[in-house]
């Protein structure tokens, strides 16, 4: 007797979810191989953080970078609101370590639609040094950061350097939610693909560039009106002929959504970019929301061996939580939060597909080109201010 339709299609779906899980669990402790062709600790860098508000670990993350062991480096830090918090903490941060090369630029004038590339294209002439490091705010590092990520420059066919990241949740539910996002989705697809050859990706938690290539590109001012301006950056980078290495430094980024509304608003914001940047590959992505899709296999395909093949995807998908990301970084786990973690995840996706527009800090940006939808607040603003601070 011929298998029906639906039992074809349930079992095709639990082997697709399966064979996934197995090779995200694979995928996942896989350390990328770094080529450093000569130490890169003698070319100097400048590190460019776009501030905005006073996140509850800033000043925690910045004074990771006030004691690296890196020998010549400078820090560079931008607002745009000559009233923002943020100013007070590099102010203390200047205070702390007296002997780090430090800028403070506060400058409100607005150049395209994304608000950070607005204040990055701001703090662009204080920036002194040939290689450059762009990284979040709500990144933290160690103190070998700026050696590791910059080493692979020395090669001349690399043209951009990007890490990967772990989630630093807040206390509370829907913080370690997030985290899991990053952690047990997010970062495991990317090392599926980076696995299979792809190196079509560039992420905002760290990218090293040199400032030759960023002008070639046409400098940051290219990035203006896009809302996916790390993705964009590494695209035109490649399209010199230049390579992208994946860093073999996992940094941490904060995870501070204390509710489900405000963790529902960034997560699907994240998935409308995806779509954006590659919508087939994002409808096909359902394959990695495991558990519903076993589920679902399972019960279109309820056969003796389909249940033993959704029981080894589920057992894959649930060591994601007890394995480590990275040497030295702990596991996530609180595996008990996978169902709704991977239930959260397919409802996100499947509301990603409608609408055009997102909010970000306050902002909203279409999604498909990221040019200005309806911003809440724009203004030139008095000319700007560059402080220098160094002993």
């Amino acid at each position: 007797m011929m298998p029906s339709f639906f039992t074809l299609a349930g079992a095709t779906l639990t082997v697709l979810a399966t064979l996934y899980a197995l090779a995200a669990l694979i995928s996942r402790g896989r350390i990328p191989v770094v080529r450093m062709d000569r130490p890169s600790g003698h070319t100097s860098v400048t590190v460019l953080k776009p501030l905005c508000g006073a996140e509850p670990r800033l000043e925690e993350n910045l004074a990771g970078l006030c004691t690296q062991t890196h020998p010549h480096y400078q820090l560079v830090f931008g607002v745009r609101d000559p009233a923002d918090p943020a100013i007070a903490v590099v102010e203390r941060l200047v205070r702390r370590f007296p002997a780090v090369d430090m800028r403070l630029v506060i400058d409100p004038h607005i150049h395209g639609s994304n608000f950070k590339v607005s204040n990055l294209i701001n703090m662009m002439p204080a920036a002194r040094h040939p290689w450059l490091v762009l990284a979040d705010s709500d990144v933290a590092v160690g103190p070998d950061y700026l050696v590791r990520v910059t080493a692979p420059l020395a090669d001349p066919q690399v043209g951009i350097v990007t890490c990967l990241y772990h989630g630093r949740p807040l206390d509370g539910f829907w913080p370690r939610l997030g985290a899991l996002f990053i952690d047990t989705w997010f970062t495991p697809s990317v090392r599926v693909a980076s696995s299979g050859g792809s190196c079509a990706f560039a992420f905002g938690a760290t990218i090293a560039v040199r400032a030759a290539t960023l002008r070639a590109i046409g400098g940051v001012e290219v990035l203006k009106n896009r809302l996916a301006d790390d993705y964009r950056l590494g695209e035109l980078v490649r399209g010199l002929g230049l390579e992208t290495v994946l860093s073999d430094v996992n940094v941490g980024t904060d995870v501070t959504e204390v509710s489900l509304r405000a963790l529902w608003s960034r997560e699907r914001r994240w998935m409308q970019t995806i779509r954006s940047l590659n919508p087939l590959g994002y409808a096909l992505s359902f394959i990695t929301f495991t558990l519903p899709m076993l589920a679902l296999g399972v019960w279109l395909a309820p056969t003796a061996w389909n249940v033993a093949l959704a029981l080894c995807g589920a057992t894959a998908r649930f060591g994601l939580h007890w394995r480590r990301p990275a040497p030295g970084i702990p596991a996530p786990g609180h595996a008990w939060h996978a169902p709704l973690r991977d239930c959260l995840l397919m409802l996100e996706w499947a509301s990603a597909f409608a609408g055009t527009t997102a909010r970000w800090r306050q902002h909203r940006l279409h999604i498909d080109t990221g040019r200005a939808a309806a911003p809440d607040r724009t203004y030139g603003g008095p000319p700007s201010h560059d402080r220098p601070y160094w002993r």
